[in-house]
């Protein structure tokens, strides 16, 4: 949540509401947003209980997983005038990543690196910041009104609102879908202090199509609309500290960073087209990496290559226990087996448990003979040596 700073005096423009959501929204337009659409901050008691019980829900069952913040704040989360009083309007928008191309293509070349669409580029929280920063104070220098900004960063519930605005609907695959964008939206909110008409809301049209939890490789879906995110790729590999559970290893193939395949598989996908956003655009050093090169970055070499991405956020041990897991998943032991067996002596502990794991895929004898000869001293790591078949 961002907070503008004073801006000099001068008297306020007066504008209708309706003129004002029109200026709001043609300059989110100009600054470069691809949807803009306003909604009532008010929920009616129904829709916030419901939210409340399902987000409860969620949390209770543990489906969260090591996601502790989801948990916290709830009431907040569920409703934006609980998180902050003086908000009447919720401004909520996107930007359109779409690919050029289906992303699962790469899953077939095993000895590269499968990375999520969304973190190619630069990472999105800093730039939808700084643009909603701007139609803040566009706001504020302008017409006066108060304005909090939000990407990702408080516990408000980013889908929900942009369906009440209008972007699109909550699939089966829990994302947003929308009818001009498919699967590929960011979303970020701006609440204003003033009421302004509000958008028609977007209803449901996913209809019997179950087309993204059939392709998940976990079965990370236990039913339409719910997520176990204890099981899905995109959280074992970002947001989740520690060893992967067996159960997911091999279903991880070559992902080392996220999976697109529940919003690949959409249908509506079809109408998407590819982002415009030069932020957005795939860096070619992240599109196709080899998990060989990726296995040797030290963490000053994480640290350039993913200066200014999401990926350097979850820090180079967790991203090479990715890849050390992918090298065991790999087609190519001749290549992939000389980067485990360094792997091996890592300074790291997650990232030697890890390769453990995956010289036991490529080498089964070699992990025969190391497993009575190791010397290795962290608990865990020796775990995966005595477990690991």
């Amino acid at each position: 949540m961002a907070r503008l700073p004073p801006t000099p005096k001068r008297p306020p423009r007066k504008a209708t509401p309706l003129e004002l959501r029109d200026a709001i929204r043609d300059e989110a337009l100009r600054l470069g947003f691809d949807a803009v659409g306003f909604a009532s901050a008010t929920l009616a008691p129904e829709a916030r209980a419901t939210r409340l019980a399902q987000l409860t829900e969620f949390v209770e069952r543990g489906l969260h997983g090591d996601m502790g913040w989801l948990g916290k704040r709830a009431p907040e989360r569920v409703d934006p005038v609980t998180l902050w009083p003086g908000a009447k309007t919720v401004v909520s928008v996107a930007m359109n990543y779409g690919p050029t191309h289906d992303p699962r293509t790469l899953q077939d070349e095993r000895e590269r690196g499968a990375i999520s669409v969304y973190a190619q580029g630069r990472d999105y929280h800093e730039v939808m910041k700084t643009r909603l920063k701007a139609l803040g104070r566009f706001i504020w220098d302008n017409y006066r009104h108060s304005i909090k900004v939000f990407v990702d960063t408080a516990p408000l519930m980013e889908k929900q609102a942009a369906q009440v605005a209008g972007h699109g609907w909550q699939g089966k695959h829990t994302n947003l879908v929308s009818r001009r964008f498919g699967s590929w939206l960011f979303l970020g909110e701006l609440l204003l202090s003033t009421r302004l008409p509000s958008d028609a809301g977007e209803s449901d049209h996913c209809g019997q199509c179950r087309a993204c939890l059939d392709a998940c490789p976990t079965a990370a879906f236990p039913a339409p609309y719910k997520l176990d995110a204890r099981r899905c790729i995109s959280y074992l590999t970002i947001e989740h500290e520690g060893s992967i559970d067996r159960e997911f290893r091999a279903a991880l193939g070559n992902r080392i960073y996220g999976c697109d395949d529940c919003l690949a598989a959409c249908p509506w996908n079809k109408f998407a087209q590819t982002a415009q956003e030069a932020a957005f655009l795939p860096r070619p050093e992240l599109t196709a990496p080899t998990l060989v090169e990726l296995a040797a970055l030290d963490d000053a070499g994480f640290r350039r290559r993913f200066a200014g991405t999401a990926i350097k956020r979850i820090g180079r041990d967790r991203f090479v226990r990715n890849v050390a897991y992918a090298l065991g998943n790999s087609t190519a032991p001749e290549t992939a087996l000389p980067a485990v067996e360094r792997l091996l002596a890592d300074p790291s502990p997650l990232v030697r448990g890890a390769a453990v794991w995956a010289l036991s895929r490529l080498a089964p004898e070699a992990f025969k003979r190391q497993r009575l000869a190791t010397t290795e001293a962290d608990v865990d790591v020796q775990a995966e040596w005595r477990t690991t078949p």
